[in-house]
């Protein structure tokens, strides 16, 4: 019988164990390095957090909606209105977590001005973002779109642009690979820090805090309010997370609460 209850403790100690695991995918930078600072405070809680690091915005969405995965933590509500409705998934956003605000670069030129007429630009191809980088660059006076509320702008929605821009359409990821190679690239915060450069200091010209497109932690409907995915938020969402952002990206990343 002892054996018996022994056996039963141990069954219980690893369901209980099992249930306060959370593995969350994550880009590298920042939202893999923010989560890897949250799990001591996540484990003294009594919850394991494991990091699955992506390079890519469709997977981490993919594999938590097959339940491979319990949470993401990489997108912006706008890209996964856009994911759910493409992919006729039901994610849900559980928290706000940051903003890192889209800037456009260049390795040929120092201001916005000097580009040529006929200038190649690359812009990301997913539909939130690439409207997230017409829009700055409508803001900063290169050209003008039918719409200037609408997301979900394209190319095609362009009504003016007098530098004759050259636009072509790259998955966000690879666009810092190739940022040598073309006179201007809009690229998420999260790669341009992958790629050593310097928000505050390299973008010619980058979105302000009014941005709405908060970066935030997604999960599935029956998932998003369980014991362990509130603990991450509480820790996600600490002075110590808001210090050690300000901190480490100097304005490149900006809390969002």
């Amino acid at each position: 019988m002892k054996k018996l209850l022994v056996a039963f403790a141990a069954i219980a100690a690893f369901s209980a164990h099992a249930a306060d695991t959370l593995t969350v995918a994550a880009t590298p930078v920042p939202h893999a390095e923010i989560l890897e600072f949250v799990k001591p405070a996540l484990a003294k809680e009594g919850v394991d957090l494991k990091v699955k690091v992506f390079t890519d915005y469709i997977q981490p969405n993919v594999q938590v909606a097959e339940k491979r995965l319990d949470a993401n933590f990489f997108q912006h509500q706008p890209y996964l209105d856009e994911f759910n409705k493409a992919k006729g998934t039901n994610l849900v956003s559980v928290a706000g977590v940051h903003l890192e605000p889209l800037g456009a670069y260049s390795s040929k030129y120092k201001k916005l001005e000097e580009l040529p007429g006929g200038a190649n630009v690359v812009i990301p191809n997913d539909a939130t973002n690439g409207g997230r980088a017409l829009l700055l660059l409508e803001k900063a006076g290169l050209i003008k779109l039918k719409d200037s509320k609408n997301i979900l702008s394209t190319v095609k929605d362009i009504t003016e642009n007098t530098k004759d821009l050259k636009f072509r359409e790259l998955e966000a990821a690879t666009i810092p690979r190739v940022l040598t190679q073309v006179d201007l690239a809009l690229i998420n915060t999260n790669y341009a820090l992958e790629a050593k450069l310097d928000p505050s200091k390299d973008a010619l010209v980058i979105e302000g805090s009014d941005s709405p497109y908060v970066n935030i932690l997604v999960a599935r409907p029956d998932d998003k309010d369980s014991a362990a995915m509130q603990k991450l938020v509480a820790a996600l969402h600490s002075p110590e997370v808001k210090a050690f952002i300000l901190e480490k990206y100097k304005g490149a990343v900006l809390p969002a609460f």
